[in-house]
């Protein structure tokens, strides 16, 4: 499972934790200007906006989990397993299979107001990238520094959120998500009131009762509403080093612990990776399950008007600075 937030300071920042039992070996991606995306329905763009993000390389072909474009609009996929609904080609609309989603929309894009433009025509279709992987049962958080949305393809066709909290996790459907915050009304960073009964001498008794009953578990309801919370009560400066820190620290709430959960067959779900991406100037920061060092790649760094992928494998070794 995942959690996605973005976040804003002087700068606009987009990210994520990908949680699951094993990895297909994703990489840091950057897709130049001038890489031909072929579309299975939709023909070659020859020409597109640049982006970086991390991505399962299959066939020169980047199929992204999530990523940002030169224009400043991020897009994140997480998983939506028995809820996601794709339908067969409609000629009448833009016709994308899943895997095609994030470039589809990057390549062309540079606000999540043009976004909606095009989506308005879309059709996300049962299309697999080959017989050797399956097709990802998904849902969408695209953003920029002014808004953000989600995108949910389901048995009633594609529905299309605004995202007021910033965030998205898994199931269920992102409205129901968003309508159970109405159960933690209550929570707040300062300490509580007796409000129980006035006549019984309460008292708080620790810092931090002001977040009495925030949920603790990994299910993807109860992450969503303790990522908004920390995300909303989130105090940091505005500096680069500042802004990514807090960052992770707001995600580093949601990670999940190898033995914590467990799926099967001695296998656990742990955060494989976080990352936080600076949508503004366009680097890519990470972090692993094993490496805790926040590594970075800017996407500026490299020939944009390219042809060919540009990929980083990600550092998954503990990196350990030794102060003696």
């Amino acid at each position: 499972m995942c959690t996605a937030i973005t976040y804003k300071t002087k700068s606009f920042y987009i990210g994520r934790t990908l949680d699951y039992d094993f990895s297909y070996k994703e990489e840091i991606t950057i897709t130049p200007r001038n890489y031909p995306f072929h579309f299975r329905e939709m023909g070659t763009v020859e020409k597109h906006y640049a982006m970086i993000g991390i991505a399962h390389i299959e066939n020169d072909y980047p199929l992204y989990y999530d990523a940002i474009n030169e224009r400043g609009l991020g897009m994140i996929g997480l998983n939506f397993v028995g809820n996601a609904e794709y339908k067969f080609e409609d000629k009448n609309k833009d016709n994308i299979a899943p895997f095609e989603f994030i470039p589809w929309i990057l390549s062309q894009c540079s606000s999540v107001e043009e976004a909606k433009y095009i989506l308005k025509r879309i059709n996300i279709t049962k299309i697999r990238f080959n017989d050797n992987l399956p097709i990802a049962e998904l849902h969408w958080l695209i953003a920029d520094k002014n808004e953000a949305i989600t995108v949910e393809a389901v048995k009633d066709g594609v529905k299309i959120y605004n995202n007021p909290a910033g965030a998205l996790t898994n199931n269920p459907p992102f409205n129901e998500q968003m309508f159970q915050l109405n159960n933690y009304m209550n929570l707040s960073a300062k300490a509580p009131q007796n409000n129980f009964c006035k006549k019984l001498p309460l008292k708080t008794y620790s810092q931090g009762m002001g977040a009495l009953g925030l949920p603790g578990d990994l299910s993807s309801e109860s992450r969503f509403a303790r990522v908004v919370f920390t995300k909303m009560n989130s105090v940091s400066g505005d500096s680069e080093a500042e802004s990514v820190g807090q960052f992770f620290h707001i995600l580093g709430t949601v990670n999940q612990t190898k033995g914590c959960c467990d799926t099967g067959n001695e296998n656990y779900e742990i955060t494989i990776y976080t990352s936080c991406c600076n949508a503004d100037k366009c680097i890519y920061y990470y972090t692993t399950y094993e490496n805790h060092q926040i590594t970075s790649v800017d996407m500026y760094k490299e020939n944009i008007n390219g042809s060919s992928l540009i990929c980083y494998p990600l550092i998954s070794e503990e990196q350990i600075k030794n102060q003696n």
